[in-house]
């Protein structure tokens, strides 16, 4: 069996290794890869193997950059350190995922669960995973904050701001989490119909919108229903844009 492990903590990838050496000592680890940019590299320029570990927080941002910039045709096993609700979605849809520190058992019982699978088994987890992958780029954001994983639904989100290269989240409920894409990334993820880019620093949820009033130089402001970092801005140029994407729900 030919395996590809992807891990960006030294300690971890030796961990594992030796585990997986342990369970198959048949087995044969044809790569070890650190971010998603390598990986994205590797995967694009090699036959792909039979099985990858895959760690979900990686230095570079979160495995669902990997499926965002190439396809993976081979069955994969996630292993993540955060205990967290969200990541039942990786239970369903990849071969199993497991839990830091990681355990010669917890390996042996998914390379038994991957032998047990069908070629249709595989093909549909392989599929899962990348339906999993753009549903998360379209619809949904994982926020790594410290030691945990927070999902945040777009409907939660009041607006993103972003002040000396930093982008944060601000929702509904007052919370303002880092995140780490540009907003012109962002603004590719998310509906146009519910979220405007207002200008440089802020995108803004049609739901947060509170009042407009008008400013110097035939400018609008934006008074949202959470507290912004600063004013809100919408340049003259663009107030048509902002009026139609405004009255699109009324």
């Amino acid at each position: 069996m030919k395996i590809v492990v992807i891990e960006d903590e030294t300690a971890a990838t030796h961990n594992l290794l030796a585990i997986i050496r342990e369970v198959c000592p048949h087995s044969d680890i044809i790569a070890t890869i650190e971010s998603v940019a390598d990986a994205v590299k590797w995967f694009s320029a090699n036959p792909h193997p039979d099985l990858v570990f895959m760690d979900i927080h990686l230095a570079d941002g979160d495995a669902f950059r990997i499926f965002e910039q190439v396809q993976i045709s081979s069955p994969i096993i996630f292993t993540t350190a955060y205990d967290n609700y969200a990541l039942e979605a990786f239970r369903v849809n990849s071969i199993d995922y497991l839990l830091k520190p990681i355990k010669p058992e917890d390996v042996r019982r998914a390379i038994d669960k991957l032998a047990r699978l069908t070629k249709t088994d595989l093909e549909a987890y392989t599929g899962r995973i990348s339906k999993m992958a753009s549903q998360h780029n379209a619809g949904g954001f994982l926020i790594h904050v410290r030691d945990k994983i927070i999902p945040i639904k777009p409907s939660e989100i009041a607006f993103f701001y972003t002040s000396q290269e930093r982008v944060s989240i601000t929702t509904f409920d007052g919370r303002t989490l880092p995140y780490d894409k540009a907003l012109d990334s962002v603004m590719s993820m998310l509906s146009e119909s519910d979220f405007f880019r207002a200008n440089r620093q802020f995108i803004i949820s049609r739901a947060a919108v509170d009042d407009i009033s008008v400013w110097f130089g035939s400018r609008l402001t934006v008074t949202l229903k959470m507290k912004a970092p600063e004013r809100i801005v919408i340049s003259k140029a663009r107030v048509p844009e902002f009026k139609r994407w405004l009255t699109m729900a009324y």
